[in-house]
């Protein structure tokens, strides 16, 4: 066994070789990734994910450099049935699947060459490009249904306590002079993913346990939640006094821009206070 910092000029040479070989092997999926990152808003931070987790490895590398490296079978057993599952994927024209194959075949990867002690290191960053695999469709119309209905009825009840006339029905509101719909884009799911990441993110870097680690990565969701509401209930408010068309176009997403930044604030509030009781 030697350590990372070691390693031959040669043996980096084939290390760079089989990363060239990972990124060649699933470059059929990376044009309907990025297509799917431009064309849908609710998928724009996959653009940031590899910077990111660049990041995190790249602060790694000390810890790295004085960990040894020996290639694992495990890793190369776990790196042969991610393969098959990509291959299988890809050609039964499962995309999603096959996205999730190229981080793992990433995760196993490194494990074969490198072994235990690196990819315990390499594993938050590795896994982390996970963020960047778009959900699947099916998967968001499963959730955003009863989260429009959530912040429907919370928001239709706040928006009664300030004395305007409002009705909901459905993820409909009717006002006196407007109707709004509470679309599947006004669900909350775009801030429940984006918001989770930047979580996870606090998270690694957070010197406190693992208890407040969680609660920090789980509150992204009702802060998600609670922010969505304070969008929808302030949108069904302008309506009443200035049309539904404060629903529409820049005031729609500028509200969208603004609602996360609240969002992000309240959860950098809580990985500031967990780091403070740590």
């Amino acid at each position: 066994m030697i350590l990372f910092k070691e390693i031959s000029g040669r043996d980096k040479l084939k290390m760079l070789s089989l990363m060239l070989f990972w990124l060649a092997l699933f470059a059929p999926i990376y044009p309907g990734m990025v297509q799917d990152w431009l064309s849908n808003s609710d998928n724009s931070h996959g653009f940031i994910v590899p910077f990111v987790a660049g990041y995190f490895a790249w602060d790694r590398k000390n810890r790295m450099n004085s960990s040894t490296i020996e290639s694992s079978m495990y890793g190369c057993i776990a790196l042969f049935l991610v393969l098959g599952v990509y291959v299988l994927s890809f050609f039964g024209g499962l995309v999603f699947p096959a996205r999730v194959a190229m981080v793992l075949a990433l995760f196993g990867l490194i494990w074969c060459m490198l072994g235990n002690e690196i990819i315990r290191i390499m594993a938050f960053p590795v896994l982390f490009l996970l963020f960047m695999i778009p959900v699947p469709y099916s998967l968001i119309n499963l959730v955003s249904g009863p989260l429009q209905l959530f912040a429907t009825k919370i928001s239709a009840n706040l928006i009664a306590t300030c004395s305007i006339p409002v009705f909901r029905e459905g993820n409909m509101l009717y006002f006196v002079s407007t109707q709004l719909e509470v679309a599947e884009a006004c669900s909350g799911i775009r801030s429940i993913i984006a918001l989770s990441m930047l979580a996870v993110a606090f998270a690694s870097i957070s010197p406190a346990g693992w208890k407040s680690k969680a609660i920090l990565i789980l509150s992204a969701i009702p802060v998600a939640m609670l922010a969505n509401i304070i969008r929808v209930t302030g949108t069904g408010i302008l309506a009443h006094f200035f049309g539904d068309k404060v629903a529409r176009g820049f005031l729609h997403e500028f509200s969208g821009i603004a609602i996360f930044v609240l969002g992000f604030v309240a959860l950098f509030g809580i990985f500031t206070l967990i780091n403070r009781k740590a």
